[in-house]
Protein backbone atom coordinates (compact mmCIF):
# COMPACT_ATOMS: atom_id res chain seq x y z
CA UNK A 1 0.00 0.00 0.00
CA UNK A 2 2.76 2.47 1.05
CA UNK A 3 4.34 1.94 -2.20
CA UNK A 4 1.81 2.21 -4.10
CA UNK A 5 0.01 5.46 -2.87
CA UNK A 6 3.16 7.68 -3.23
CA UNK A 7 3.03 6.67 -6.95
CA UNK A 8 -0.36 7.42 -6.72
CA UNK A 9 -0.12 10.62 -9.17
CA UNK A 10 2.11 8.93 -11.80
CA UNK A 11 -0.29 5.76 -11.94
CA UNK A 12 -3.00 8.04 -12.33
CA UNK A 13 -1.77 10.15 -14.98
CA UNK A 14 -0.72 7.67 -17.24
CA UNK A 15 -4.35 5.61 -16.58
CA UNK A 16 -5.92 9.02 -17.75
CA UNK A 17 -3.44 9.40 -20.40
CA UNK A 18 -4.40 5.79 -21.69
CA UNK A 19 -8.32 7.42 -22.57
CA UNK A 20 -7.30 10.91 -23.30
CA UNK A 21 -4.17 10.71 -24.78
CA UNK A 22 -2.84 14.10 -23.22
CA UNK A 23 -0.67 16.68 -25.62
CA UNK A 24 2.56 18.38 -24.05
CA UNK A 25 0.34 21.13 -22.23
CA UNK A 26 -2.42 19.10 -20.94
CA UNK A 27 0.25 17.00 -19.68
CA UNK A 28 2.19 19.81 -17.66
CA UNK A 29 -1.54 21.23 -16.36
CA UNK A 30 -2.69 17.67 -15.42
CA UNK A 31 0.82 16.36 -13.65
CA UNK A 32 1.39 19.58 -11.80
CA UNK A 33 -2.77 19.14 -10.48
CA UNK A 34 -2.46 15.82 -9.44
CA UNK A 35 0.79 16.12 -7.59
CA UNK A 36 -0.94 18.77 -5.72
CA UNK A 37 -4.34 17.14 -5.16
CA UNK A 38 -2.13 13.77 -3.90
CA UNK A 39 -0.41 16.30 -1.36
CA UNK A 40 -3.92 17.67 0.24
CA UNK A 41 -5.11 13.92 -0.09
CA UNK A 42 -1.85 12.48 2.00
CA UNK A 43 -2.79 15.67 4.69
CA UNK A 44 -6.39 16.23 4.75
CA UNK A 45 -8.34 12.65 3.38
CA UNK A 46 -5.58 9.71 4.96
CA UNK A 47 -5.64 10.60 8.54
CA UNK A 48 -9.87 10.39 8.11
CA UNK A 49 -9.44 7.35 6.21
CA UNK A 50 -7.79 5.97 9.29
CA UNK A 51 -9.75 7.10 11.49
CA UNK A 52 -12.47 4.87 9.68
CA UNK A 53 -10.62 2.04 9.77
CA UNK A 54 -9.46 2.38 13.32
CA UNK A 55 -13.96 2.59 14.34
CA UNK A 56 -14.20 -0.47 11.94
CA UNK A 57 -11.80 -2.61 14.48
CA UNK A 58 -13.76 -1.49 17.16
CA UNK A 59 -17.04 -3.05 15.47
CA UNK A 60 -15.16 -5.82 13.88
CA UNK A 61 -15.75 -8.31 17.13
CA UNK A 62 -19.97 -7.49 16.96
CA UNK A 63 -22.29 -8.38 14.67
CA UNK A 64 -23.16 -5.87 12.17
CA UNK A 65 -26.42 -4.52 10.94
CA UNK A 66 -26.79 -3.79 7.14
CA UNK A 67 -27.81 0.04 8.41
CA UNK A 68 -23.86 -0.07 9.33
CA UNK A 69 -22.67 -1.65 6.62
CA UNK A 70 -24.18 0.91 4.57
CA UNK A 71 -23.03 3.95 6.43
CA UNK A 72 -19.44 2.60 5.85
CA UNK A 73 -20.41 2.72 2.17
CA UNK A 74 -21.41 6.43 2.44
CA UNK A 75 -18.76 7.69 4.27
CA UNK A 76 -16.19 6.44 1.66
CA UNK A 77 -18.48 7.51 -1.44
CA UNK A 78 -18.36 11.31 0.36
CA UNK A 79 -14.92 10.88 0.67
CA UNK A 80 -14.57 10.19 -2.99
CA UNK A 81 -16.69 13.03 -3.91
CA UNK A 82 -14.62 15.33 -1.78
CA UNK A 83 -11.56 14.07 -3.96
CA UNK A 84 -13.66 14.88 -7.31
CA UNK A 85 -14.76 18.61 -6.20
CA UNK A 86 -10.98 19.08 -5.49
CA UNK A 87 -9.93 18.06 -9.00
CA UNK A 88 -12.93 19.81 -10.64
CA UNK A 89 -10.45 23.09 -11.83
CA UNK A 90 -8.50 20.69 -13.55
CA UNK A 91 -11.22 18.95 -15.41
CA UNK A 92 -12.79 22.57 -15.96
CA UNK A 93 -9.33 23.64 -17.36
CA UNK A 94 -8.85 21.08 -19.86
CA UNK A 95 -12.13 19.30 -20.72
CA UNK A 96 -12.57 22.51 -23.65
CA UNK A 97 -9.31 21.66 -24.77
CA UNK A 98 -9.54 18.43 -26.09
CA UNK A 99 -9.64 17.80 -30.03
CA UNK A 100 -11.68 15.62 -31.82
CA UNK A 101 -8.66 12.95 -32.35
CA UNK A 102 -8.48 12.64 -29.07
CA UNK A 103 -12.04 12.07 -27.67
CA UNK A 104 -12.25 9.33 -30.60
CA UNK A 105 -9.45 8.30 -28.82
CA UNK A 106 -11.56 7.97 -25.81
CA UNK A 107 -14.35 6.58 -27.16
CA UNK A 108 -12.35 3.57 -28.59
CA UNK A 109 -10.80 3.23 -25.26
CA UNK A 110 -14.41 2.98 -23.28
CA UNK A 111 -15.38 0.40 -25.95
CA UNK A 112 -12.05 -1.53 -25.24
CA UNK A 113 -12.99 -1.63 -21.71
CA UNK A 114 -16.95 -2.63 -22.75
CA UNK A 115 -15.87 -5.77 -24.30
CA UNK A 116 -13.97 -6.89 -21.42
CA UNK A 117 -16.82 -5.72 -18.99
CA UNK A 118 -19.21 -7.55 -21.53
CA UNK A 119 -16.66 -10.61 -21.35
CA UNK A 120 -16.84 -10.92 -17.26
CA UNK A 121 -20.51 -9.89 -16.84
CA UNK A 122 -22.35 -10.53 -19.58
CA UNK A 123 -20.92 -13.69 -21.60
CA UNK A 124 -21.53 -17.66 -20.06
CA UNK A 125 -24.29 -19.61 -19.07
CA UNK A 126 -26.15 -17.66 -15.78
CA UNK A 127 -24.44 -20.46 -13.53
CA UNK A 128 -21.15 -19.23 -15.11
CA UNK A 129 -21.59 -15.61 -14.10
CA UNK A 130 -22.90 -16.59 -11.17
CA UNK A 131 -19.73 -18.54 -10.07
CA UNK A 132 -17.52 -15.78 -11.41
CA UNK A 133 -19.46 -13.53 -8.82
CA UNK A 134 -18.81 -15.87 -6.17
CA UNK A 135 -15.22 -16.21 -6.63
CA UNK A 136 -14.39 -12.86 -6.89
CA UNK A 137 -16.44 -12.15 -3.32
CA UNK A 138 -14.94 -14.92 -1.45
CA UNK A 139 -11.49 -13.56 -2.61
CA UNK A 140 -12.04 -10.24 -1.40
CA UNK A 141 -13.49 -11.46 1.57
CA UNK A 142 -10.79 -14.08 2.85
CA UNK A 143 -8.18 -10.81 2.42
CA UNK A 144 -9.86 -9.80 5.60
CA UNK A 145 -11.42 -12.98 7.34
CA UNK A 146 -9.31 -15.84 6.31
CA UNK A 147 -10.45 -19.16 4.69
CA UNK A 148 -14.29 -18.76 4.65
CA UNK A 149 -16.00 -22.16 5.76
CA UNK A 150 -18.25 -24.04 4.15
CA UNK A 151 -21.51 -22.25 5.49
CA UNK A 152 -20.00 -19.31 4.80
CA UNK A 153 -19.64 -19.85 1.79
CA UNK A 154 -23.09 -20.90 1.28
CA UNK A 155 -23.91 -17.29 2.51
CA UNK A 156 -21.96 -15.84 -0.23
CA UNK A 157 -23.88 -17.96 -2.98
CA UNK A 158 -27.31 -17.30 -1.19
CA UNK A 159 -27.05 -13.49 -0.92
CA UNK A 160 -25.81 -13.46 -4.76
CA UNK A 161 -28.63 -15.77 -5.78
CA UNK A 162 -31.03 -12.78 -3.81
CA UNK A 163 -29.45 -9.93 -4.99
CA UNK A 164 -31.12 -7.63 -7.34
CA UNK A 165 -27.84 -7.17 -9.53
CA UNK A 166 -28.62 -7.71 -13.08
CA UNK A 167 -25.14 -7.41 -15.50
CA UNK A 168 -27.66 -5.61 -18.51
CA UNK A 169 -29.14 -3.08 -16.51
CA UNK A 170 -25.72 -2.52 -15.08
CA UNK A 171 -24.31 -2.03 -18.54
CA UNK A 172 -26.99 -0.22 -19.88
CA UNK A 173 -26.06 2.23 -17.24
CA UNK A 174 -22.87 2.76 -18.10
CA UNK A 175 -22.83 3.15 -21.51
CA UNK A 176 -25.90 6.00 -20.49
CA UNK A 177 -22.53 7.68 -18.81
CA UNK A 178 -20.60 7.10 -21.33
CA UNK A 179 -22.27 8.69 -24.50
CA UNK A 180 -23.50 11.72 -21.70
CA UNK A 181 -19.85 12.17 -21.24
CA UNK A 182 -18.55 12.02 -25.35
CA UNK A 183 -21.77 14.07 -26.05
CA UNK A 184 -21.12 16.45 -23.13
CA UNK A 185 -17.20 17.14 -24.04
CA UNK A 186 -18.09 17.28 -27.48
CA UNK A 187 -20.36 20.02 -26.99
CA UNK A 188 -18.21 21.97 -24.88
CA UNK A 189 -14.80 21.22 -27.66
CA UNK A 190 -17.23 22.65 -30.67
CA UNK A 191 -18.03 25.93 -29.59
CA UNK A 192 -14.81 27.76 -29.54
CA UNK A 193 -13.63 28.59 -25.91
CA UNK A 194 -16.51 28.50 -24.11
CA UNK A 195 -16.45 30.60 -20.46
CA UNK A 196 -15.59 29.29 -17.28
CA UNK A 197 -18.60 29.11 -15.97
CA UNK A 198 -20.59 27.23 -18.73
CA UNK A 199 -17.73 25.07 -18.44
CA UNK A 200 -18.11 24.67 -14.65
CA UNK A 201 -21.52 24.27 -15.03
CA UNK A 202 -22.00 21.57 -17.80
CA UNK A 203 -19.05 19.79 -15.30
CA UNK A 204 -21.56 19.28 -12.45
CA UNK A 205 -24.29 18.68 -14.26
CA UNK A 206 -22.84 15.63 -15.78
CA UNK A 207 -20.99 14.44 -12.30
CA UNK A 208 -24.65 14.98 -10.71
CA UNK A 209 -25.94 12.80 -13.28
CA UNK A 210 -23.61 10.48 -13.31
CA UNK A 211 -23.76 9.71 -9.54
CA UNK A 212 -27.77 10.01 -9.43
CA UNK A 213 -29.20 8.53 -12.92
CA UNK A 214 -32.50 11.02 -14.28
CA UNK A 215 -34.39 7.85 -15.19
CA UNK A 216 -36.10 7.22 -11.70
CA UNK A 217 -36.21 3.72 -12.20
CA UNK A 218 -32.49 3.32 -12.64
CA UNK A 219 -32.22 5.19 -9.23
CA UNK A 220 -34.36 2.86 -7.42
CA UNK A 221 -32.12 0.32 -9.13
CA UNK A 222 -29.01 1.58 -8.24
CA UNK A 223 -29.87 1.80 -4.14
CA UNK A 224 -31.96 -1.95 -4.21
CA UNK A 225 -28.66 -3.64 -4.81
CA UNK A 226 -26.79 -1.31 -3.45
CA UNK A 227 -29.09 -2.30 -0.09
CA UNK A 228 -28.22 -5.67 -1.37
CA UNK A 229 -24.83 -5.48 -0.66
CA UNK A 230 -25.16 -4.34 2.68
CA UNK A 231 -27.09 -6.87 3.69
CA UNK A 232 -24.89 -9.39 2.03
CA UNK A 233 -21.88 -7.65 4.03
CA UNK A 234 -23.81 -7.87 7.60
CA UNK A 235 -24.71 -11.15 6.68
CA UNK A 236 -21.38 -12.86 5.98
CA UNK A 237 -19.25 -10.90 8.24
CA UNK A 238 -21.91 -12.17 11.14
CA UNK A 239 -21.17 -15.50 10.35
CA UNK A 240 -17.50 -15.52 10.90
CA UNK A 241 -15.96 -17.24 13.86
CA UNK A 242 -14.39 -14.71 16.85
CA UNK A 243 -11.19 -16.01 15.27
CA UNK A 244 -12.03 -14.55 11.75
CA UNK A 245 -13.26 -11.40 13.08
CA UNK A 246 -10.20 -11.00 14.93
CA UNK A 247 -8.14 -11.55 11.27
CA UNK A 248 -10.44 -9.18 9.82
CA UNK A 249 -9.33 -6.53 12.99
CA UNK A 250 -5.37 -7.09 12.58
CA UNK A 251 -5.86 -6.39 8.45
CA UNK A 252 -7.31 -3.28 9.28
CA UNK A 253 -4.84 -2.36 12.00
CA UNK A 254 -2.58 -2.77 9.32
CA UNK A 255 -4.20 -0.81 6.70
CA UNK A 256 -4.56 1.94 10.15
CA UNK A 257 -0.85 1.63 10.25
CA UNK A 258 0.10 1.92 6.66
CA UNK A 259 -1.90 5.02 6.17
CA UNK A 260 -0.88 6.96 9.37
CA UNK A 261 2.50 6.78 8.21
CA UNK A 262 2.06 8.06 4.84
CA UNK A 263 0.38 10.85 6.56
CA UNK A 264 3.10 11.15 8.51
CA UNK A 265 5.16 11.73 5.02
CA UNK A 266 4.06 14.72 4.03
CA UNK A 267 4.43 16.71 7.16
Amino acid sequence: MRIAYNQAPDAAYWWLDGYFDFNEPQTLRLRADLAQAHDWHRQTQLPAYADLLKDLQRRAPDNLSPAQACEVFTQVRQRLVMISDRLEPTVVALAPQFTPAQLAHLEQQLEKRNREWRKEWLEGTPQERAQRRFKSVVERAEMFYGTLEDAQRAVVRASIAASRFDAATTYRDTLRRQQDALQTLRALTRNGTPAEIHVKAEMRALFERSLNPPDPAMREYIEAITRDGCEATARLHNSTTPQQRANAVARLKSYEDDLRVLAAQGR
